[in-house]
């Protein structure tokens, strides 16, 4: 699913009313009939439902929205925010049916002081502003919204929360921006959905179909892509009968030091999850017992170090690299992957402390072979790039990184954003706040690692296995909960995940 900018996703409705064609009040009509059934859907006749419209388009959908409720019996009033005296014709002809063909009570809010008395059983629906606007929500609006967030009712928001932007948010006032319960999406989720920072004030999303057009959608360019099933599963390649664990390569995962052995011994039990051929272990010489006792399936390259490694060599006979998990930022560890990165020209995942040896030496990230995937979570992202601002900085920076390096960078937590050299970001559908738990990250390397060993490009291995990897964690939240997964249990589920994604769609 491609993520539009706001300019763009009013392109595309323009874009279907000229192609289907259909009459913008039409498409007005198609949008709030989504909304009812979702609404219908949710919410019982016991709640009073109140709208707050504003002036555009978006006030129009709210007045189209409580046309429909009022026919199927729900007790609505609607409140005009009216802090223009200027409407969008689909405004005018919406208000216009309302009055028609309803009762349903409709208020001029001119006054912050005649905001209602809400009662925490009430609905709001939030239809003031839409994806369009460009400078904080002021004055009247402003207050309207503030009330509204501290009215302690249940918010649905129409499309966007009223007050936010559709994309970068670092200049808004957040506490102009509605703090919404549900919002509901027309077609696409916003780029500023994807942002923690952002969470508060979206809540729950939830897509609506609105028919949109095809077309459009296929010929208006974007770098942002949100994951879903359908895109991952035509990246699966299918198994032959004739195949042997020599086609399914050889992996090296570089991992442990003394104190952190189950670091090395979750990343490959992962990579054997997830389909590997071979897999072997460069750990300290500590380590040996561990790994051939918990991982019998796995091969033991001892370092000649007993605690931490101290040399990485003779790689080419690998199909795949993984470095980093558990392997401590000593001097000797830090000229061992210094080694590495200028010597190894094999298919690689750098994690963890590999990351932040990178973040101790930042002109080493020129010796990176292109195509390498770097997976770090924000602090280590934080080390290795600066501080920035805000998630929508940070987003900006991480492609930067991924251009000028020729890398894949992944960078962990809910949405996980998936970096190209080409400028391209996916961000993931799957996973859980479960999920933040000690060895996941080291569970994704495995995964990564038994798929570029597998053959698959860079970027299809990090879109393919990330996916893979919050789905486990979903499915093994969904068979224990969120508070008590641990990284085993995303190791556990990563068949049943496979599985999940080869179902077809109902």
């Amino acid at each position: 699913m491609k993520l539009f900018q706001s300019d763009q996703i009013k392109q595309i409705d323009e874009y279907t009313i000229k192609e289907e064609p259909v009459a913008s009040i039409d498409l007005m009509e198609r949008a709030a009939g989504q909304l009812l059934r979702w609404y219908l859907s949710m919410f019982e006749r016991s709640h009073r439902v109140i709208i707050f419209a504003g002036p555009g388009n978006n006030g129009g959908d709210g007045l189209a929205l409580a046309r429909l409720l009022e026919s199927n019996r729900y007790e609505t009033r609607v409140y005009y925010v009216e802090f223009t005296d200027r409407t969008s014709e689909d405004w005018k002809r919406n208000h216009a049916r309302l009055n028609a063909e309803t009762k349903v009570p409709f208020f001029y809010l001119k006054e912050i002081d005649q905001f209602p008395v809400i009662s925490s059983t009430d609905i709001i629906i939030d239809a003031i502003f839409g994806s369009g606007l460009t400078r904080p929500a002021q004055g009247l609006a402003a207050g309207i919204i503030k009330n509204i967030n501290h009215a302690g009712a249940t918010v649905i928001s129409i499309d966007i929360p009223s007050g936010m932007y559709g994309e970068d948010n670092s200049k808004n006032d957040y506490d102009s921006i509605i703090s919404a319960d549900y919002t509901l999406s027309f077609h696409f989720p916003k780029l500023a959905f994807m942002f923690p920072e952002n969470a508060a004030k979206v809540g729950e999303w939830i897509i609506l179909p609105l028919g949109l057009s095809a077309n459009a959608i296929r010929n208006i360019s974007s770098p942002y892509v949100y994951t879903l099933k359908n895109d991952v599963f035509s990246l699966l390649k299918k198994r032959n009968k004739f195949d042997h664990k020599g086609v399914f390569g050889h992996g090296l995962l570089i991992s442990g030091s003394y104190g952190k052995m189950g670091a090395a011994v979750l990343g490959a039990r992962a990579a054997l999850r997830t389909g590997i051929g071979l897999i072997s272990c460069h750990i300290p010489s500590c380590g040996v017992d561990i790994i051939q006792t918990s991982i019998p399936e796995a091969m033991v390259k001892a370092d000649q170090n007993e605690k931490h490694l101290s040399e990485i060599s003779g790689t080419d006979n690998y199909s795949a690299i993984g470095v980093g998990p558990g392997i401590g930022t000593g001097v000797e560890t830090q000229m061992a992957l210094h080694t590495l990165l200028r010597e190894c020209r094999k298919p690689m995942v750098i994690d963890a402390d590999a990351i932040n040896i990178l973040s101790l030496n930042k002109t080493w990230l020129s010796l990176i072979y292109p195509g390498t995937i770097l997976t770090p979570h924000p602090k280590e992202f934080e080390r290795l790039a600066g501080e920035t601002e805000n998630s929508f900085y940070r987003l900006q920076r991480q492609i930067g990184l991924s251009v000028e390096f020729k890398c894949i960078i992944v960078l962990k937590g809910a949405n996980t954003s998936i970096t190209t050299p080409e400028g391209k970001v996916f961000f993931n559908s799957t996973g859980n706040p479960g999920m933040a738990t000690a060895g996941s990250g080291d569970v994704l390397t495995g995964i990564l690692l038994a798929l570029l060993a597998q053959g698959y490009p860079p970027e299809n291995a990090s879109v393919l296995g990330v996916y893979l990897h919050g789905l486990a964690g979903d499915m093994a939240s969904d068979e224990l909960c969120q508070e008590s997964i641990i990284a085993s249990d995303i190791i556990n589920n990563i068949p049943f995940a496979f599985n999940k994604l080869k179902e077809p769609e109902i």
